[in-house]
């Protein structure tokens, strides 16, 4: 490589910081990233690369030779409102970039465009994916069936972190973000008059019996070395002040980092519900769906994000596994990779709220560094 990186990603800093208040400011949620998809195409074609539409998600190619490496970013937003007084605060009533797939487009774009600058260089090819609906919508698995993997020897994606350090680099080897599910269902119990509870069978006290029964399958029947989480997040049951419902629904997640403690985590909601409902004398309904499985890092790959960050003098450091999800994980089940955090944290800026909060933000100011590492993963990787 006859350039360095970062001093080409710090030129284009205030295109990337543009980029990424534009996307901001039109938040577009899982599958319906059209305007943002548009405006990476646009930029994308005049910069030379090979474009394949897959929905509203992009593959594009650049380079020719024996190897390819991917990079991803995600483009989706999340249903919030904003809270941020910012200039750039989303225009769109109910929906966010609270989760900064704003910030990974800009940087992937910036990469895109110092690549591109590059290409004569390349000593083969550079694929990026910009991928849809990863909020929940297996958006990756989508990409992949489009073809995003085909020909791929390694990936790479980023996402910012707010636990980490403004710019700081996480590189973690091995299971980094857990395992998804989610579930949800009814108790279904008989209705009447709230005078009258004996001649009714009341689904909302077994249902309050129900979600502190599912704390205790963590608790008390996940061995205490292993992690998981079950969490009910939605309850809804009745309206009116003196009317016993007929029925309760609820909803929530549940997450692991070893398939087997997700099967037993399943296993124990379905006994659970089976017998508060029978002692109670009423029914239920469970359905169960696992959205993503556990992302783990290649060794090999996050040895050589390590060796990379060091030699262009960027600064990195451990990251520490999250209950989140991320669907970044079926690319890893099929080509070796690494998922890697870019620190955001900055108390002097206020910039402290977690993911998906009304009032996330990112810190600009080392978005630049993200776009470094993916240039120089790249051009690295293929040498």
């Amino acid at each position: 490589m006859n350039f360095d990186p970062v001093s080409e990603a710090k030129r284009i800093e205030g295109e990337i910081i543009a980029w990424r208040r534009d996307f901001h400011m039109h938040p577009e949620l899982g599958y319906e990233e059209e305007r943002t998809s548009r405006i990476v195409e646009e930029h994308l074609r005049e910069w030379g690369y090979s474009i394949k539409r897959v929905g509203t998600g992009i593959i594009a190619d650049i380079g020719r030779g024996e190897k390819t490496i991917a990079l991803r970013a995600d483009m989706d937003a999340l249903p919030i409102q904003e809270e941020n007084d910012a200039p750039y605060k989303s225009k769109i009533p109910g929906k966010m970039h609270a989760c900064g797939h704003d910030a990974h487009t800009a940087m992937l774009l910036g990469a895109a465009k110092i690549i591109a600058e590059h290409k004569d260089e390349l000593n083969g090819r550079v694929r990026l994916i910009f991928q849809p609906a990863e909020e929940g919508g297996n958006g990756a698995v989508k990409m992949i069936e489009g073809g995003a993997l085909e020909g791929v020897n390694a990936i790479f994606g980023f996402h910012v972190w707010m636990d980490l350090p403004s710019g700081i680099i996480g590189i973690r080897e091995g299971p980094f973000l857990a395992g998804a599910g989610i579930f949800g269902g009814e108790i279904i119990g008989k209705g009447g008059h709230g005078a009258s509870p004996h001649e009714t069978v009341d689904p909302i006290p077994i249902a309050a019996e129900t979600v502190l029964a599912f704390q205790t399958i963590v608790s008390r029947n996940v061995p205490p070395i292993e992690t998981g989480v079950v969490s009910v997040t939605s309850v809804h049951g009745g309206r009116a002040f003196n009317v016993i419902p007929e029925e309760v629904e609820f909803r929530g997640t549940f997450r692991f980092f070893k398939p087997e403690i997700g099967g037993l985590i399943q296993r124990r909601m379905r006994e659970i519900l089976e017998g508060l409902t029978k002692a109670h004398g009423a029914k239920y309904e469970l359905n169960i769906e696992e959205l993503t499985p556990p992302t783990i890092n290649s060794k090999e790959m996050a040895d050589f994000a390590r060796k990379v960050a060091g030699k262009y003098g960027l600064k990195y450091g451990e990251v520490q596994p999250t209950m989140g999800a991320e669907d970044f994980t079926f690319y890893l089940q099929k080509v070796p990779g690494a998922f890697l955090a870019l620190g955001i944290r900055n108390e002097e800026k206020e910039i402290i709220y977690p993911h998906h909060h009304p009032r996330f933000n990112v810190d600009e100011d080392v978005l630049y560094l993200g776009t470094a590492m993916e240039v120089a993963l790249a051009f690295e990787f293929l040498r």
